[in-house]
C-alpha cells in the first residue's frame, strides 16, 4: 500500500494479545470527538476509562488492582533509568519501546498499561507511539478509530508532529497513532527523519516519557530499525508459550541493545489472578 493509499481498518489481533475494546466516543462527519453534548477540540480524543477499566486496564480511577501494582513494579526501574544523569544517563532513556518476539505475547497490552502506569506519576506526560505501523492496534485496543499519526509525518515534510499528537481526558497522556501503512515502513523507520523525530521526541519535553509499541521482532523487519535508536527496550515474553528458541533468537537480534528488560507475561500467581513477571 502505498502512501495515497487510505487508512486502513485496523485489523483484529489474535484473542491473546489484546481484547476488543468498544467506541469510546462518537465522531461525526469532520473526525471531531464530541462529549457531552458538544464538539471538542481536533485533537481531543476521550478515552472511556469505565470501559478500559472493566476491560482489566490500568485507569487512574481504577484504585489498587493486581495489574495496576505490577506495573507500579515495572516501571519504576525504568523510570529511574529515564531520569539518570551524569555518568548513569542513557542517551534516549526516555524513549522506552515495547516489543515481543512473535504477535500475540500481549506486547499491545503491556505498552498501554506501561503509559497509563507512568501517567500515574506526579511530574511526568506521557507520549504513546503506535510504531506497529504494518498492524496498529494502540487506538483500537483504546476504543479509537483509525488516524494519521506517524508514518504521515515521516512522508510529508509539510506536517507537524503536533499536527497529529491526539490529546485525552487522561491530562497527562498523549497519543501519537500509526498513521497510513507503507509498503517502504522499515526505511521510513531507519531513515534521518525518523532519526531528527525521535530527537526531537526525546528531548522537546524534560518531563515527558515516550513510550513505543513495536511490531514483533521475528516477524517484521520495522522491529529492527525502531528498537536500535530506543534508549531502553522492554520485550515481553508469554509464559508457556513462546519457545525458548524464539526467545534467544529475539535477544540474539537486539543484543547490541545495552538495557533490556523482559516482562514474563500471562503467568497465574493465583487462580483468577493474573500475574506479570519482570526481569531486569
Amino acid at each position: 500500500m502505498d502512501s495515497k493509499d487510505e487508512y486502513p481498518e485496523t485489523p483484529s489481533l489474535p484473542p491473546a494479545d489484546v481484547a476488543e475494546a468498544p467506541q469510546a466516543y462518537a465522531v461525526n462527519q469532520t473526525g471531531q470527538a464530541k462529549q457531552a453534548g458538544h464538539t471538542a477540540s481536533p485533537r481531543y480524543r476521550e478515552l472511556n476509562l469505565a470501559t478500559l477499566q472493566a476491560q482489566g486496564m490500568v485507569t487512574h480511577d481504577g484504585g489498587r488492582t493486581s495489574v495496576a501494582e505490577d506495573f507500579r513494579i515495572i516501571k519504576r526501574p525504568l523510570l529511574r533509568k529515564a531520569r539518570a544523569s551524569g555518568p548513569e544517563a542513557i542517551r534516549h532513556g526516555n524513549l522506552i519501546v515495547v516489543t515481543s518476539a512473535i504477535p500475540g505475547e500481549g506486547k499491545t497490552y503491556c505498552a498501554v498499561n506501561l503509559a497509563m502506569s507512568i501517567a500515574m506519576e506526579m511530574d511526568i506526560t506521557v507520549l504513546l507511539v503506535d510504531a506497529d505501523v504494518a498492524r496498529p492496534s494502540v487506538l483500537k485496543v483504546l476504543g479509537l478509530p483509525p488516524e494519521p499519526g506517524l508514518m504521515d509525518v515521516l512522508l510529508d515534510d509539510q506536517l507537524e508532529m503536533a499536527d497529529v499528537i491526539l490529546k485525552t481526558n487522561v491530562s497527562t497522556l498523549s497519543i501519537l497513532p500509526a498513521g497510513r501503512s507503507n509498503k517502504h515502513a522499515t526505511e521510513l523507520l531507519a531513515s534521518r527523519a525518523m532519526s531528527r523525530l525521535l530527537a526531537e521526541i526525546a528531548s522537546r519535553y524534560a518531563d515527558r516519557i515516550v513510550v513505543f509499541d513495536s511490531p514483533p521482532l521475528l516477524i517484521t523487519s520495522e522491529a529492527h530499525a525502531l528498537v536500535g535508536q530506543m534508549g531502553q527496550v522492554v520485550m515481553v515474553v508469554e509464559a508457556e508459550t513462546t519457545t525458548q528458541h524464539a526467545v534467544k533468537e529475539a535477544l540474539r537480534q537486539i543484543e547490541s541493545c545495552e538495557h533490556i528488560h523482559l516482562i514474563y507475561n500471562k503467568t497465574r500467581s493465583f487462580p483468577g489472578n493474573d500475574y506479570y513477571g519482570y526481569y531486569d
